[in-house]
């Protein structure tokens, strides 16, 4: 999940965008959208351990901008 923080930038939301896209193209983001209120979004990814999840969604650029705090969390998934 990233949630927006105070201090989003509206920017980074391209690169945001260009980022997931190339998750998708690597197979690697299953789906992601907003959250209706703005609030922030969230997106599920397959990576082989909470490790590499971690290492993909922590180099989001929402996130490295400081524009959003990014959680993950595994999902046992059926």
């Amino acid at each position: 999940m990233a949630m927006r923080t105070p201090q989003f930038q509206q920017s980074v939301v391209d690169a945001h965008k260009q980022y997931l896209a190339q998750l998708k193209a690597e197979g690697a983001l299953e789906l992601a959208g907003p959250f209706t209120d703005k609030s922030g979004g969230a997106y599920v990814i397959s990576a082989k351990d909470l490790e590499e999840a971690q290492a993909i969604a922590f180099n989001d650029p929402v996130h490295t901008s400081g524009s959003s705090e990014v959680s993950v969390h595994e999902w046992d998934a059926v």
